[in-house]
């Protein structure tokens, strides 16, 4: 990225936060569905490799019906922007009236029994404001961590707004993330992972909508070291405006096999309960990359 265009995308979201927190709701609302419907017709390479996941996860679907999937996925994922952005303005009562959590019990589960617990999410609806309610209405801190962006101001904006939402940020890169990680879980502590899509070209083969994707290898690999709880969690929208969530059962660690087979097992489970998320709501999916293997290059990387 640029200087100059690095510059103006941090001034962009610098203008988010600032301004439309400031808006009135219905305002807001309107002017975020009419940008996803303007991105939408401009048919974009993001719209059409959003068009392109689509099609493995509804494989059936005509021309037409992956248009319409993929413009409910640019409003849904404008929506997401939308939230985030007056997010930080929100009451606690407005937070916790806005997510509808099922299967809370698993979690409380797992931090009574003092195990620590990894809670894993693929990019569906707005992970943020789950994040949110966790340390507002449940009141429990939680650890995660962020991709290191440029200008590193950019960055550290994201940083502060997920602070700002009571959370501990960690950077994803400089290899210290993991140790700190275990060690949260050790002390019987929470963390939240996105894990999706694998940012280190080194994850974890699994079969994802019948063909094969890469995962991080990171929740299994802490599951394995501390013995804390792996739940997958999905989220969705539907037209009101609270966001669903299901808080799924716990993906155990096997009883056999090499560490590497044990976290293969592992992802696997935390793929096949994304995918049971992302098929019900595949609209709410905001994967705008290329995820799958024979989507990338032969090196491995996006092309």
């Amino acid at each position: 990225m640029s200087a100059l265009k690095g510059k103006i995308t941090d001034s962009l979201y610098g203008l988010g936060w600032g301004a439309v927190k400031k808006l009135p709701e219905p305002a807001a609302t309107a002017l975020f569905r009419t940008i996803a419907d303007q991105v939408w017709k401009r048919r974009g390479k993001s719209v059409l490799r959003l068009e392109s996941n689509l099609s493995r996860v509804v494989p059936d679907a005509s021309p037409e019906r992956l248009a319409e999937l993929s413009r409910a996925g640019m409003r849904s994922y404008m929506r997401y922007w939308m939230e985030s952005f007056r997010l930080p303005a929100w009451s606690p009562e407005r937070i916790r009236n806005s997510i509808d959590i099922a299967g809370t019990d698993r979690l409380a589960e797992g931090l009574d029994a003092g195990r620590g617990v990894i809670v894993a999410l693929p990019h569906l609806a707005n992970w943020d404001l789950a994040g949110a309610w966790v340390t507002t209405d449940l009141k429990v801190p939680f650890t995660t961590v962020a991709e290191r962006l440029e200008p590193a101001t950019l960055y550290d904006r994201f940083v502060a707004y997920r602070e700002g939402l009571g959370m501990e940020v960690l950077p994803h890169s400089g290899g210290a993330a993991f140790g700190t990680l275990a060690r949260r879980l050790r002390a019987g502590g929470l963390i939240c992972l996105v894990a999706d899509r694998d940012l280190s070209a080194s994850g974890v083969e699994v079969s994802f909508f019948g063909a094969t994707a890469r995962m991080p290898a990171g929740p299994a690999l802490l599951a394995q070291q501390t013995g804390a709880m792996l739940l997958p969690v999905t989220l969705s929208y539907d037209s009101t405006p609270v966001m669903k969530g299901i808080i799924h059962p716990a993906v155990e660690l096997p009883e056999e096999g090499t560490r590497a087979e044990k976290t293969a097992a592992m992802t696997q489970g935390l793929a096949d309960a994304f995918a049971l998320g992302i098929a019900e709501h595949p609209e709410d999916w905001h994967m705008l990359q290329r995820l799958w293997l024979d989507d990338l290059d032969p090196r491995g990387e996006p092309t």
